[in-house]
């Protein structure tokens, strides 16, 4: 569906039972030669990738708005940070070297080598279109994989221009397919035998069953999910700098990212901002996501546009204070459309259900804390652990609030510390099941496993002698 409209605007066939099976028989049948074809001739299928989603991300943005509903900047966005893990994957030819220690003992040399695990599968939610399949297939893919992609059944059309590109990059039939679906089709993913690796972005609830129910079957599984990430804010930040930041990364998508920054903790004087963050708020457009001017699009569904209503309503009967409220945004022409305007939640305590559940929708809660320590206290006593930031101007309040806080990605100044794919995307605690986060070093370890190898060349055995011409002793 066009979000802004309510209108269908497209349709893909719903996977069969037999569909599934054999988009998984075609992946393992090309993993045969694809496991076998040289890192360097993967590395020009990716190289000739990169080159494509350039020239093709104008088309593909106006896709993802089109089914999605965030702006086309936002959508540019999603593609380019997508992008950069296509091109991080390029530097396969580093990323895979092995480990060698010669010498071990006399004559005997230990070296590894990485190797693909076989076919793996992908489950993608519908926030990021572009941006998390793109974190999941080219990183498997380069390493030798064959991959069984389920895009979210709500934008599917993003990922099946990706694929299209891929395969005119050079991709051999069967190394990617694609599979639509719900829940049967998760549940196929987690029980399949020859699905060897899952990786998966989405809610809790369904992470955690995919989690618990891959690892069963003893699958590999990967688990980015849920968050409530707050944004310290110290008295002494740069204060048209943090507002700005704060109001960019609350809002920006609609809210509708598992990094934006939900809550807001305003600490000691910075507590008399609020007006001015409320009025920078206010002054946000909300539009579809093509209009010229727009800052943020339509939610993704009626049902998550009542779900975030009802969590507003829920803060304002449980005292909090509705500063900004965006619940009956009219936008001409899209009378029809999810929208939800900013909102702002503040006097917000930890116990309230507009703070404890994760709204994903353009609402920024506002919680105030008396010090530093109250703040860390605060986030750490949040079970959630993806992401958080501090904006100051005092460097040793950022090294003791990035030491001290529990969460496994933080910015100072920056306020959504999500990390290039050089790095690996490290959320924590209730945000992440695993052992082996996204993309970077952690991503090329997820697809890959080790085989070691230890051998023994006797140096005497190179040892040239003649023939023997005597009689040989007996005895």
């Amino acid at each position: 569906h066009d979000q802004a409209t309510n209108e269908v605007t497209g349709r893909v066939p719903k996977a069969t039972q037999e569909e599934m099976l054999a988009a998984v028989t075609s992946s393992k049948k090309a993993f045969v030669n694809w496991s076998e074809t040289s890192v360097l001739s993967r590395q020009q299928i990716f190289l000739r990738y990169q080159q494509l989603i350039k020239d093709n991300l104008k088309e593909i943005a106006m896709l993802i708005t089109l089914e999605q509903g965030k702006t086309l900047a936002d959508a540019e966005g999603d593609i380019f940070r997508g992008l950069q893990v296509v091109e991080h994957a390029c530097s396969i030819t580093s990323l895979l070297l092995g480990e060698t220690l010669p010498s071990i003992t006399k004559d005997m040399d230990t070296y590894t080598y990485r190797l693909p695990l076989g076919v793996c599968a992908g489950i993608a939610p519908f926030n990021f279109p572009a941006m998390i399949p793109l974190w999941m297939f080219p990183m498997a893919m380069v390493c030798g994989n064959t991959y069984v992609m389920k895009p979210s059944e709500r934008v599917p059309g993003a990922t099946m221009l990706l694929a299209k590109l891929l395969q005119d990059a050079g991709a051999p039939d069967g190394t990617l397919n694609i599979i639509h679906g719900q829940h049967a089709a998760v549940n196929f993913i987690c029980d399949h035998p020859d699905i060897k690796a899952i990786s998966f972005v989405g809610s809790n609830q369904a992470g955690e069953h995919i989690y618990e129910r891959g690892s069963k079957n003893g699958k590999r599984v990967q688990c980015n999910m849920g968050a409530k990430n707050h944004g310290v804010v110290m008295p002494d930040a740069n204060k048209e700098n943090t507002l700005n930041q704060l109001v960019g990364a609350a809002f920006g998508a609609a809210g509708q990212r598992c990094m934006a920054l939900s809550t807001a903790v305003l600490v000691g004087e910075a507590k008399q901002w609020l007006p001015e963050l409320v009025e920078r708020a206010s002054k946000l457009t909300v539009n579809a996501g093509d209009q010229p001017g727009a800052d943020l699009g339509p939610l993704i569904s009626s049902q998550a546009k009542q779900r975030v209503c009802d969590l507003i309503q829920s803060g304002v009967q449980e005292g909090a204070k509705l500063l900004l409220d965006g619940r009956n945004v009219k936008v001409k022409g899209y009378e029809n459309g999810y929208f939800v305007g900013p909102t702002v939640l503040a006097g917000v305590k930890p116990h309230m259900k507009c703070y404890t559940e994760e709204i994903f929708g353009p609402v920024l809660v506002v919680v105030e804390a008396d010090t530093l320590d109250d703040a860390i206290g605060i986030v750490n006593e949040n079970p959630y652990g993806n992401g958080t930031a501090i904006f100051t101007t005092n460097g040793a309040t950022a090294r003791k609030y990035t030491h001290q806080v529990d969460v496994g990605q933080v910015g100072v100044n920056v306020p959504i510390p999500v990390p290039l794919p050089m790095f690996s995307f490290t959320g924590s605690r209730g945000s992440f099941r695993g052992d082996t986060n996204f993309y970077g070093k952690q991503g090329i370890q997820f697809y890959t496993q080790v085989k070691t190898i230890t051998s023994q060349w006797k140096a005497e055995d190179a040892t040239l002698t003649g023939p023997a011409v005597v009689m040989p002793m007996m005895g």
